[in-house]
């Protein structure tokens, strides 16, 4: 539970102040009062667009796509909703190797009657 909704639960659960609750549970009365604001659905839709047609570009390069399309928006807040969506570009697994030598094994010699004549 984030600090913001603890303020508010304990606002919703006992007959206290605003004030008094950040007091308690030590937030900045500020962080409480302020609104969240909206979330861009239609970004997120872009970025997904994009994703889908470019998988290896990250979201430094699904920004400036953006910026082409014209939705400037803040680094910050570019990579959280790049995080959100899991948009990561996947890392790629190393080459295989053959472990130990290429030579053959060596088959041992069998002894037959017919050598030992």
């Amino acid at each position: 539970m984030q600090r913001r909704d603890a303020v508010l639960w304990a606002m919703r659960g006992h007959p206290i102040s605003q004030r008094r609750a950040c007091v308690l549970i030590g937030v900045d009365p500020k962080t409480v009062r302020r609104e969240h604001p909206p979330d861009n659905p239609d970004i997120r839709l872009e970025m997904h667009k994009i994703a889908e047609k470019r998988r290896r570009f990250g979201y430094r390069r699904i920004g400036v796509m953006l910026e082409r399309m014209g939705m400037v928006m803040n680094e910050k807040k570019l990579y959280r909703i790049y995080r959100e969506e899991g948009l990561s570009v996947r890392r790629r697994r190393g080459r295989k190797r053959a472990r130990g030598s290429r030579t053959p094994r060596p088959v041992p010699l069998r002894v037959t009657r017919a050598c030992m004549r």
